[in-house]
Parts: C-alpha cells; sequence; structure tokens
C-alpha cells in the first residue's frame, strides 16, 4: 500500500467521525464492536494462561534478517529458553520473527500475538502453531503482552515498539502490575532516550521520581539481557519452572 492509497484511507476516516449518525447505528455499532473486543480477551485469556513463564521481546517489524539487531534478538531468544523462560513477541516480521525464531529452533515455547493492519505485518512462520493469536484491537493485546510476561526485552524499533515500552514502564511505576525487569538493549539506539528521561523529564521538569528511572536496564549484550532476567528472579529464589 503506498503513501497516496494510505492518505485515502487517513481522509475517508476523518470523515467519517465527523458524520451524524442515528441512535440506531450508534447502539448496533457499539454492540458489535463489544462482543468482538470480549471475543478476543476470552480467546487471549484461555490461550496464554497454559504457557507458563515468559520474557516479552519487543522491536521493529522492519528490522531485515542482515542487521545486527535482528540476529541479537534471536540469540537473546536462544539464549532465554535454555534458561528456561518462553518468549512472546508482536508475531509478525523483523525482531519479531528473530524472537520466535530464536525461541523455536530451541525448542522453546514460541507465542506469537499479531495484530491485524492493513500493511506491513502479517504473522511469521516461527510461532507455536497453537501461540498464534490475531487481534484487531491494540489495547486487548498489550493487556496480553503485560499481563503474561515476567520481564521485557526491547529492542530498537519505531512508534509501536515505544508504546509497548512504556506501557509495560507505566504499568510497573503505578503498580498496576509487578516490577518486572525492562531490558533495553543497544546503547547507541537507547542512551538518548534515557538522557532526555533523566535530563528534561526528571531534571527539568520533575515530572517522574528519581526511582522510576531504576526501573530500566540498558545492555548491549544478549549475555547481559538474560543476566538481568535471571538476577532479578534469583533474588526471589525462583526459577523459571515456578
Amino acid at each position: 500500500m503506498d503513501s497516496y492509497d494510505r492518505s485515502l484511507i487517513d481522509e475517508d476516516k476523518i470523515r467519517r467521525a465527523f458524520t451524524q449518525k442515528s441512535w440506531h447505528e450508534i447502539k448496533s455499532v457499539n454492540s458489535w464492536m463489544i462482543f468482538k473486543v470480549m471475543a478476543e480477551f476470552v480467546e487471549g485469556l484461555e490461550k496464554m494462561a497454559k504457557i507458563g513463564p515468559c520474557v516479552s521481546i519487543f522491536g521493529s517489524a522492519r528490522t531485515k534478517p542482515e542487521n545486527p539487531y535482528y540476529k541479537q534478538a534471536e540469540e537473546i531468544a536462544a539464549k532465554l529458553v535454555q534458561h528456561g523462560y518462553g518468549v512472546i513477541t508482536g508475531g509478525g516480521p523483523g525482531i519479531m520473527e528473530a524472537g520466535n525464531k530464536g525461541a523455536h529452533q530451541e525448542g522453546g515455547t514460541s507465542v506469537g500475538l499479531n495484530i491485524e493492519l492493513p500493511f506491513e505485518q502479517s504473522h511469521n512462520i516461527y510461532i507455536d502453531p497453537d501461540k498464534v493469536i490475531d487481534f484487531d484491537y491494540f489495547f486487548v493485546r498489550k493487556v496480553m503482552f503485560v499481563k503474561f510476561s515476567q520481564g521485557f526485552i526491547v529492542m530498537p524499533g519505531g512508534l509501536g515498539t515505544l508504546d509497548e515500552l512504556f506501557e509495560a514502564y507505566t504499568l510497573i511505576q503505578t503498580h498496576k502490575i509487578g516490577r518486572f525487569p525492562i531490558v533495553l538493549v543497544g546503547k547507541a539506539y537507547w542512551q538518548g532516550l534515557l538522557d532526555w528521561l533523566n535530563q528534561v523529564v526528571l531534571g527539568m521538569e520533575r515530572n517522574i521520581s528519581p526511582d522510576d528511572l531504576n526501573l530500566i536496564n540498558l545492555v548491549d549484550t544478549a549475555e547481559d539481557a538474560v543476566k538481568v532476567i535471571d538476577d532479578f528472579y534469583s533474588r526471589y529464589l525462583l526459577s523459571p519452572n515456578f
């Protein structure tokens, strides 16, 4: 889909948002949407409840197999499986494919929470056949990520990756979920973001607390990424088969 087609779709959505609708139309559309949301929650919760301890790997759908970050995500996923964890990704290409591939090749749990988009994404071939879940709604999908993950590995990515990162970050910071480890992989990529959080968001504006910055770990290697996850659980005398 080219930029012209996308602009037509965007314009159509904007126009429809301002179109007057009858009460019958509003009630009918909203009722069906509620049932669709409920169905996605039910399917997701039923399938995810059986997967065991897992770590989510976030990252760009646009990363190619020859990219060093792709190979690193694959290595991280393989090491996680070797250490007893399963892997959850967004189910698509790029970093997501690399994560599922590393888990699959090591014989571990490989979960894909795929989002249906008009462009860019279809699920990759390395997801366990019974663990492919397709979503229409981003918010339902994000609930599955944070509810069933015992840690978050964040590879370089774009807006979707940032959305997933800050979703997990916010829920941990507000104590809505446990203080599970968040690991940013790639100092060259992420250091600028952390500097901005420290210097501007905390230092200049005081919009976060100093302890909030301690919720994120920044590493450069697959070994260090997995070590953060292992060290976290060793403090609680837990192992991946808990």
